[in-house]
């Protein structure tokens, strides 16, 4: 999915005219690539929200700048709640980019059933696409997993003109038979201490 936002251009980058900058309710960003000279930008912050929704990993720019951009990076505060800064890469819609995308897990793992746990080892995938057609995630299909089973990246569903740049072989997710829990519950009954009766084990008159 490819937004459109308003940019305007930043003439001051320090950190106080940064500041001033979201307290207005912007977010600033940088555009490079190409070979062109970077662009120092700010966006809306009800905008960058708006690409958070959409999952958007390309972006037409408009006001100040009519470009088409890709989600580079975005820095977050220390509470991850709040973008802080955001790095765009210009690209024209038919050029190969490299960049990750998320995994999802579909369906119910006839493990899980078998009373086995769904652990997933990784949650994204390196891949490569044109700019244009960049999926917002990926599906691997875990119905048929049983208890001790695994599946790899190169399991996963790509799309038309997706290629992946994982490994093939790195696990995205397994399933693997719960702890005996009897056991745990008896060793939880034995440690617990006997209750006594008032007046028992004393002798009767």
């Amino acid at each position: 999915m490819t937004d459109v936002i308003q940019v305007t251009k930043r003439e001051s980058t320090g950190t106080a005219a940064t500041r001033r900058l979201r307290r207005d309710g912007h977010v600033p960003a940088v555009l490079y690539g190409h070979g062109e000279e970077n662009q120092h930008l700010a966006i809306p912050e009800v905008q960058v929200k708006g690409l958070l929704r959409h999952h958007s990993k390309t972006v037409q720019l408009s006001g100040d700048v009519d470009e088409t951009a890709l989600v580079s990076d975005m820095q977050w505060d220390p509470l991850g709640i709040e973008v802080l800064h955001m790095d765009l890469i210009r690209v024209n819609l038919k050029e190969k980019v490299e960049l990750a995308v998320p995994v999802e897990l579909h369906g119910e793992a006839v493990g899980v059933r078998e009373g086995g746990l769904l652990l997933e080892n990784a949650h994204e995938v390196e891949i490569r696409c044109s700019a244009g057609s960049i999926p917002d995630s990926l599906v691997l299909d875990v119905n048929d997993l049983g208890v001790g089973q695994h599946k790899t990246a190169s399991d996963l569903t790509l799309p038309e003109g997706v290629e992946l740049v994982t490994d093939g072989d790195m696990v995205i997710a397994h399933v693997e038979a719960k702890r005996d829990e009897e056991i745990a519950e008896a060793g939880d009954a034995l440690a617990e201490p006997e209750v006594i009766s008032k007046g028992s084990g004393e002798a009767e008159e």
